[in-house]
């Protein structure tokens, strides 16, 4: 039996995986939905609660929540595309043995 190592919560919403292997195209999307939705989400709840507290009209309301949904949606998307990238980046170069061994930048 593989033992599989125990992530916190965050880590495994947004990345579970252990960045030795390179993503596959169903991995690499399911990381970039989860940057695409827990962000934005996040953010529309608390523009919503907020609103509600200032005593918004509806409109303003949704204006409010769909707008910070919209912006976030955009901004972490491209987070999760270059977490995606940069994993990819990384994982090839640790397959082919060119990484760093340790923090002073000496290379293999």
């Amino acid at each position: 039996m593989q033992h599989r190592p125990r992530y916190r919560l965050m880590r495994r919403i947004l990345y579970p995986y252990n960045g030795e292997q390179p993503l596959s195209l169903r991995q690499s999307l399911r990381v970039l939905l989860a940057w695409m939705l827990f962000f934005p989400l996040t953010m529309s709840l608390l523009a919503l609660v907020l609103t509600i507290i200032e005593l918004y009209p509806v409109q303003k309301i949704m204006m409010y929540v769909i707008l910070s949904f919209l912006a976030g949606v955009f901004i972490f998307g491209l987070f999760g595309l270059l977490v995606v990238t940069m994993s990819n980046k990384l994982a090839r170069l640790h397959q082919t043995g060119r990484y760093p061994i340790n923090n002073n930048n000496q290379w293999r």
